[in-house]
C-alpha cells in the first residue's frame, strides 16, 4: 500500500488537474455558444445554396463542363479541417480517420490543412502537406474560404487535381457530432439525386421542367459553381469550429468527473491508510506498556 504521503501528493495533484479541466470545461462552453449560435444561423444559407445548385443541375439534364466530370490528373485534393489544439477527445482523430481509412491512395493526395493537428498527424504517416491554412480555423471568415477555393479550382482547372474532396466534422447538435467527407469537384448529380432523393416529394414535377440559362450555361455556371464550393467550404468550417469547442467541452467534462471519482478514492484510501497507522501506533503503546507491568 502506498505511504499517507504519496497518497496526499497524489491526491493534491489530480485536484490541481481537476481545477484546469473544470476551467477548460467553462471557456469551452461559452465559445460553444457563441460557434453554436453561428452555425444555427448560417445553416439556412447554406442549405439552401446546396437545394438550389442541385435543382439547377438536375434540371439542366447533360452538361458538359469541366466542373462536372473528373479532371485528367489521378491526384487528389483533400481539405483536411481539424483543431489547432488537443484536449478534445476523438474529434481530430475521427476526422483524420476519414482519409486514412478511405480507399484513396496516400501517393494520389494532397493535403490542405486547415488545422495544425490534422496536419501534423497525417505528416507523420507520410501524406503530402501541399498547403497550410491552420490559421484560418481560429476565427472563420468567407475571405478564407473564398482563398482556399480559388486555389483549388485554378489547379483543377489547370489540371493538376482531378478531384477535390472535403474532410470535416458535421455539427448536429451539442453531444452529436458527425464526421463527413464530402465530395466537393466534380459535382456529381448522382450523388446529389441520391442525397436529396425523398427529401421533396412535391417537387418531383418541377423537377422535369427544363432549365434555361442566360447567359450560356458554361458561363453561368462558371459564376455559380465557385460559389457553391466556397460556401461549403466557409460553411464547413463554422460547423467544425462549434463541433471543436462540443468535444473539447466534453472531455473536459468528462475528465473532471474522473478527477473528482481518483480523489474521492485516494480520500478512502488516505483514511484507511491513516486508521491503519493508527492502530499500529495503539499496538505498539499497548504491547510497550504490557512488557513494561
Amino acid at each position: 500500500m502506498a505511504s499517507m504521503r504519496d497518497i496526499k501528493r497524489r491526491k493534491a495533484s489530480i485536484q490541481s488537474t481537476g481545477q484546469i479541466t473544470k476551467a477548460m470545461k467553462l471557456v469551452s462552453t461559452v465559445k460553444l455558444q457563441r460557434a453554436k449560435a453561428r452555425a444555427e444561423k448560417s445553416k439556412t444559407y447554406f442549405n439552401t445554396m446546396y437545394e438550389t445548385v442541385t435543382g439547377i443541375l438536375k434540371k439542366s439534364g447533360n452538361i458538359d463542363h469541366p466542373f462536372l466530370k473528373a479532371g485528367g490528373s489521378s491526384k487528389k485534393a483533400v481539405i483536411l479541417i481539424t483543431s489547432n489544439r488537443g484536449l478534445a477527445g476523438g474529434y481530430n482523430s475521427n476526422v483524420c480517420k476519414l482519409v486514412t481509412e478511405s480507399d484513396m491512395k496516400k501517393e494520389d493526395l494532397l493535403i490542405f490543412a486547415i488545422g495544425k493537428k490534422g496536419r501534423d498527424s497525417l505528416k507523420r504517416k507520410g501524406y503530402e502537406i501541399a498547403a497550410d491554412y491552420s490559421e484560418v480555423v481560429n476565427e472563420p471568415i468567407y475571405s478564407d474560404a473564398a482563398e482556399i477555393s480559388e486555389k483549388l479550382l485554378e489547379m483543377f482547372s489547370k489540371g493538376e487535381i482531378g478531384e477535390i474532396y472535403l474532410a470535416y466534422t458535421g455539427f448536429k447538435n451539442t453531444v452529436s457530432h458527425i464526421p463527413t467527407l464530402l465530395r466537393l469537384l466534380p459535382v456529381s448529380l448522382e450523388d446529389m439525386s441520391a442525397e436529396s432523393e425523398g427529401t421533396d416529394k412535391d417537387a418531383d414535377s418541377d423537377d422535369r421542367a427544363p432549365m434555361n440559362y442566360e447567359p450560356e450555361e458554361e458561363e453561368a455556371l462558371n459564376l455559380i459553381i465557385p460559389k457553391y464550393i466556397t460556401s461549403l467550404i466557409y460553411g464547413a468550417l463554422i460547423e467544425a469550429v462549434a463541433s471543436e469547442n462540443g468535444a473539447r467541452m466534453q472531455a473536459m467534462d468528462s475528465a473532471t468527473s474522473n478527477a473528482e471519482e481518483m480523489i474521492s478514492d485516494l480520500e478512502l484510501k488516505y483514511n484507511r491508510a491513516r486508521q491503519g497507522h493508527i492502530t499500529q501506533e495503539l499496538t505498539e503503546i499497548i504491547s510497550g506498556a504490557e512488557a513494561i507491568s
